[in-house]
């Protein structure tokens, strides 16, 4: 199962951490972890390209990423959680989401 944790503070989201598989397929054909994979590639991405400096950590089977400001980055990091749902919705039990205070 694939874990996202997303933090917050001061109800503004403030960065994630993603780890694990999906186990929907076989390594390499998962397209679950395909999925989850690009959308936080590209919500890195985009948060760099934006000029939000995020801090992004990259382990074995493990990103998390970090941020500075309130109202972009947290609602592009809200959007990120809300594809999570979309993901689970349609491959349930793939993909835990959860909210952290920091």
């Amino acid at each position: 199962m694939i874990k996202a944790r997303f933090f917050q503070s001061g109800g503004f989201l403030t960065g994630f951490e993603v780890s694990g598989h999906a186990g929907f397929a076989e390594s390499g054909k998962d397209i679950v972890c395909a999925a989850v994979s690009s959308a936080v590639q590209l919500t890195v991405n985009l948060l760099d390209e934006l000029g939000f400096t995020p801090d992004v950590n990259v382990g074995d089977d493990v990103i998390r990423c970090i941020f500075q400001g309130e109202d972009i980055p947290s609602r592009m990091a809200e959007q990120l959680r809300l594809h999570f749902e979309s993901i689970l919705e349609e491959f349930p039990g793939t993909i835990k989401i959860t909210i952290s205070e920091v």
